[in-house]
Formats: C-alpha cells, structure tokens, sequence
C-alpha cells in the first residue's frame, strides 16, 4: 500500500536510499495509527462504569499517543537525520507502546477497546524496533 507519507518520502530528492523511506513511512503510518487509537481507548476508558480503575490504561494512552504523534512527525524528515536522536526517540515510542499495550491487555477481557489498542500498540512496537535495528542502530 502506497500512502501519501510513503510518496512523499519517496518524492524527497536526496532520499537516496529508496528502502529506508518505506520501512521510514510504515513506520510514520503506524505510529499515526497507534496515535489515534490510544487517543480513542482514552476517550472509550472515560466513558466506562468503573473508569477508576482505568487510570493508569487512560495515563497509558494519553503518554503512548503524544510519543507516537512525535515520532510519526520526526520519523518522516529523512535529510540530514541525527542517527542518534532518531535512535533515542524509536526505542521512547516502542517503550510507550510496550507499556499501554501491557496495561491495555490486562483490561481487555472486557473492554473490547482495549483489546484493539493494545494490538495496535504491538504493531507499533514491533515496527519501531525494526526501523531502529535496521537502521539507526550502530
């Protein structure tokens, strides 16, 4: 699947490497994806009966959307890339993920937002790790 952030990158003129950009945009996609979902699993957990207990789910979600959204933002400037800075933000977003995932899955038995964003985190932690492993790793 081609998105916008993948042309784009593709497009960029000293993007020499043309398969560094799509492992960059799957990575930028599922980061906006993971964003998006921790932001709608906060909003669902406030809406429950018990949402007390889904305090630390919704503090979870709401720290793993903020670091997703960075590295989505971050992760799709290709030029002139600090590898070192890149390397400290992939392993802060797959730390967040990890974590919203770990508590998301707790709580997914029954809450069925849970259980989506927590898959969606997963996602998100996997891809992280192989873009900073296979490419911002020294």
């Amino acid at each position: 699947m081609h998105t916008t952030i993948h042309e784009m990158l593709r497009a960029n003129p000293r993007a020499a490497d043309k398969a560094i950009p799509k492992l960059l945009s799957d990575c930028a996609d599922t980061c906006s994806e993971c964003e998006l979902a921790c932001n709608a699993c906060a909003d669902a957990c406030l809406a429950e009966q018990q949402v007390a207990s889904l305090r630390r789910a919704i503090r979870l979600n709401l720290d793993c959307a903020d670091v997703c959204a960075t590295t989505s933002r971050i992760i799709s400037r290709v030029i002139e890339a600090d590898s070192a800075a890149m390397a400290a933000l992939l392993r802060a977003c797959a730390a967040a993920c990890a974590a919203c995932a770990s508590e998301c899955e707790e709580h997914a038995p029954h809450h069925e937002h849970c259980r989506i964003c927590a898959a969606v985190c997963r996602r998100c932690q996997q891809i992280c790790e192989l873009a900073l492993h296979q490419h911002f790793s020294s």
